[in-house]
């Protein structure tokens, strides 16, 4: 057994059992140690930025990491922005980046680069494997340090000669580390808190916002009237009819202001107090009422469902959530063909329990208010804003479950940036569903171009923000990576070819000209 082996076999012996990869040279004694583990599926994307998003859409459903395969530095940092979204997400993923062997290095050959200093600003923790009979134990560790709460990314470096070199033996799972307990003491003070008659609300992210948790934060609301409230970007939330209601807050500024209105007291579930996206001239970046109170229920790292449920027993709260969304389907659409109207036939015709890794940028707005009482669903955003993420998204979260429809709302410039996900899902036979914009624009910069108050924008400046001339064609695009394409420019057109792809499986691409 040489030390890729070994690698491979402690993957999965700690339950890490699907490896993203795009590798290298360094890398062929991993990709040849990938035979001797039967558990471990292998998946090749064509670029490392659908590597890493696709780890992260199968880290925030199946609630564990799986593991990238990644060349050098250079690998590494072309999945770099999928990495910062991930970092935000709390998504649990194991990096393996291969490097020279130790005694190569020396002679700083054209890939040698800096990888841990690449890897530092994404990762919560990262090991350069010394030998290869330490590269199991070092294994481990990874796993165990990306599988602590509440999730994180952990960077292996692999020199080529510990992959090569003889090893030892596997190594089993160490314990996880976490969710911590949270103290009885801040939920006694929080329940004390609730009694005040201040006007509160809760705002929660993480297993606050699905399973048991939203269902105690449903409790909480019905003894306490507190609003219950979720993060712009959340990145894991169950969403729709049957589900406790949880008001999203707003994008911009000025709406979260608003939104904000009134409250006296946040009470903070894993997460952080809202602030602006951006700043913006003459507008705030700190969007909370003046002399709003902060607390904190549970940190990030902490229980919060458990916290929540706990809250719900010290202030007497029904064993039930009284608030349920309840279903509203709209009629198929006819007439104008708009976001609007698309996001309609989405809600109409979406079965039960679809995954939606949506990117859907300036057509997100009305798609979310019209799915907010459509069938139940978990919604997967962009969560650290960094554009190109839908589509490696939506190939995780099918891998991780295979047994639910996964929809993409994608805007046509940032499935640009990770357009190689398409031969994925058709290599893989996923069944995702994507519906690509095709407005021909960065339609949200140009409203943030008037937003910032930039002054003497003309055609030049136009220019860098619009994606005709010459213009993309999805359908051929999707065609030429295998994966089944069409286009649609009437309400008809879309709810008949989307319909079909919600009564079939496979990948498919439907391209909506708005």
């Amino acid at each position: 057994m040489n030390g890729a082996q070994s690698l491979v076999q402690t993957l999965v012996n700690c339950g890490v059992d699907v490896c993203f990869g795009n590798p290298g040279t360094s890398e062929m004694h991993f990709v040849a140690g990938l035979d001797s583990a039967p558990g471990m599926r292998a998946v090749l994307c064509l670029f490392e930025g659908v590597v890493t998003g696709a780890a992260d859409g199968y880290g925030r459903i199946a609630g564990k990491p799986a593991a990238t395969l990644l060349h050098l530095g250079p690998g590494l940092a072309n999945g770099l922005a999928n990495l910062h979204n991930a970092r935000r997400a709390s998504t649990p993923i194991v990096n393996i980046v291969g490097d020279h062997a130790t005694y190569h290095l020396q002679y700083d050959a054209l890939l040698t680069s800096d990888i841990v200093g690449f890897a530092r600003p994404v990762s919560s923790w990262i090991l350069e494997s010394k030998n290869a009979q330490s590269v199991a134990s070092d294994a481990a560790r990874a796993v165990q340090a990306a599988r602590s709460a509440p999730g994180g990314i952990a960077t292996l470096i692999l020199p080529a000669d510990t992959a090569w070199n003889e090893a030892d033996r596997p190594a089993e799972k160490l314990p996880d580390i976490g969710p911590a307990q949270v103290d009885s003491r801040a939920i006694d003070d929080i329940a004390k808190l609730l009694g005040n008659g201040k006007k509160t609300a809760l705002m929660l992210r993480g297993s606050a916002l699905h399973g048991a948790g939203l269902e105690a934060a449903g409790r909480v609301q019905a003894k306490s009237g507190a609003r219950l409230l979720c993060d712009t970007f959340a990145p894991h939330s169950e969403v729709g009819a049957g589900r406790v209601p949880v008001e999203r807050i707003p994008y911009f500024a000025e709406q979260i202001v608003e939104f904000l209105k009134g409250i006296e007291q946040i009470v903070l579930v894993g997460t952080k107090p809202p602030v602006s996206f951006f700043a913006y001239p003459g507008k705030p970046s700190w969007c909370a009422p003046e002399g709003c109170r902060f607390t904190y229920l549970a940190q990030p790292h902490e229980d919060g469902a458990a916290a929540l449920a706990a809250l719900a027993d010290a202030i007497g709260a029904p064993a039930q959530a009284a608030a349920r969304v309840p279903l509203k389907l709209p009629e198929l659409p006819k007439g104008l063909f708009n976001s609007v109207s698309i996001a309609q036939t989405i809600a109409a015709l979406t079965p039960e329990h679809a995954i939606f890794a949506e990117e859907a940028a300036t057509s997100g707005l009305p798609l979310l208010s019209i799915l907010a009482t459509a069938r139940p669903h978990t919604h997967l955003p962009l969560t650290g804003g960094s554009i190109g993420q839908g589509l490696p998204l939506a190939i995780g979260a099918a891998i991780a479950a295979p047994d639910r429809k996964v929809v993409c709302p994608h805007g046509d410039g940032g499935a640009a940036y990770t357009v190689q996900a398409l031969w994925t899902m058709a290599r893989e036979k996923l069944d995702v569903t994507t519906v690509i914009y095709a407005n021909r624009s960065y339609a949200i910069l140009n409203i943030e171009l008037m937003r910032v108050g930039a002054i003497g924008a003309g055609p030049k400046a136009l220019s860098m923000l619009d994606l005709h001339n010459p213009e993309m064609s999805w359908l051929k695009i999707a065609e030429g990576f295998g994966v089944e394409a069409s286009r649609a420019t009437t309400c008809e057109e879309f709810a008949a070819q989307y319909g079909s792809a919600m009564q079939g499986r496979g990948p498919r691409l439907i391209e909506v000209m708005i």
